[in-house]
């Protein structure tokens, strides 16, 4: 199975750029340490794999996931072997106690890269899992990004997303109120951050789970009318290498639109994929047709379908990079582009912020409603889109 056919690709995005910049990366990180938080999963893996097989000095991994870990160790030897350097996996998690121990007995890295987050939009459905991941995407950023300064790192990365421009989900927001955090701390220490589309197959995204679905004998279910760019994970982790090592304080790189960049449906991925592993599909009419024609449909080389029209909360009509009001600069690589940003930030919001979800927490009883009317303090112009439906109510 080809990735880039799949998504309607010949060619890989940043060839020419990595190309040109080579000897400058590889001079860098074999000369550097590294710390990678949120290292195992998808985005995490590529970034981890573009360190390694350029010989770093130093790199250690940490990512809540233990299972996920062993897999990275498992990929790393397997395809590239070993290092002079010190290659070191932690299953932590870097909201923890262990985690603080971890940095303060240690903590000396140049550059640290944090690809952990909440990234699934259905993250927002109920309360509690929605400030887990205002805890994962905002405050964990910020306080690894003082203990990077305590501890004298050169350089500090952190993931955003492409729904971080004119959000209209809660996790998207929750990526712009980090990246207003972001921007007071990078007068104290160099930060760039990256916004990229979709990464296609990446853990628990819906391409993903097309494997599992073919695996497990089950119907392919997909949006028809919801449109997106997708990157493979080897790009992912060439973005996020480019802008840690390459861009300039404050800078957020971005895929640019190309030939090579469109946007497509996830129905027309679906389709693609089930007749790369030899299937057609059978587009069905409900939720029990497909269920019931899964039983027998395989066995005559067709597979059962469902692609409906999107109506759940905060799924954005199309992915988007920048806004009108941010300064661009398309001129530096063939195919990244980069939002050019000064120290803006209000510290009477970001205060206001830290205050309020505090306020919210001690309380142990919270409704969306009341953390939706913070986030609507800190982006005046975010358009929330609820529906009162989530995706964990559909097949």
């Amino acid at each position: 199975m080809n990735i880039l056919d799949l998504i309607g690709r010949k060619n890989e995005l940043f060839v020419d750029d990595v190309g040109s910049s080579e000897s400058r990366l590889c001079s860098i990180i074999q000369e550097s340490s590294f710390l990678v938080l949120g290292g195992a999963g998808t985005i995490g893996q590529s970034v981890v794999k573009e360190i390694f097989k350029r010989n770093p000095r130093k790199l250690h991994v940490v990512d809540i996931s233990e299972n996920n870990l062993v897999e990275v160790v498992r990929d790393i030897r397997s395809s590239f072997g070993y290092i002079d350097g010190d290659f070191q996996t932690f299953a932590l998690d870097i909201g923890s106690i262990e985690y603080d121990a971890f940095i303060q007995n240690d903590g000396k890295y140049d550059y640290v890269l944090n690809l952990s987050a909440l990234k699934h939009v259905r993250s927002e459905k109920d309360p509690y899992t929605l400030m887990r991941m205002i805890d994962v995407n905002v405050f964990n950023t910020d306080k690894t990004i003082q203990q990077s300064i305590e501890h004298g790192s050169k350089k500090y990365f952190c993931v955003s997303t492409d729904k971080a421009a004119n959000p209209v989900n809660m996790m998207g927001a929750s990526k712009r109120i980090m990246e207003m955090f972001l921007m007071r701390r990078s007068e104290t220490i160099d930060i760039s951050t990256a916004r990229f589309a979709n990464v296609a197959f990446s853990d628990g995204s819906l391409l993903h789970s097309f494997n599992q679905r073919i695996q497990k004998f089950q119907p392919i279910v997909a949006p028809s009318d919801i449109k997106r760019y997708f990157i493979t994970p080897k790009e992912s982790g060439e973005l996020c290498l480019m802008s840690c090592l390459l861009g300039e304080n404050r800078d957020i790189f971005f895929p640019k639109l190309s030939k090579d960049l469109h946007l497509m449906t996830f129905s027309e991925i679906a389709m693609r994929y089930l007749r790369s592993v030899g299937y057609e599909p059978y587009v069905c009419k409900s939720e029990d047709e497909a269920r019931d024609l899964v039983k027998t449909l395989p066995e005559h080389g067709k597979w059962p379908c469902l692609f409906t029209n999107s109506d759940t909360t905060g799924e954005k009509d199309f992915e988007e990079f920048y806004t009108e009001n941010e300064v661009l600069d398309m001129q530096r690589y063939s195919s990244v582009g980069v939002i050019k940003n000064e120290p803006v930030y209000d510290n009477k919001k970001l205060a206001f912020f830290e205050q309020e979800i505090s306020k919210i927490k001690l309380s142990k009883q919270w409704v969306k409603q009341r953390i939706v009317e913070v986030f609507n303090q800190m982006i005046p112009d975010f358009g929330h889109k609820e529906t009162g439906k989530y995706l964990d109510g559909k097949m």
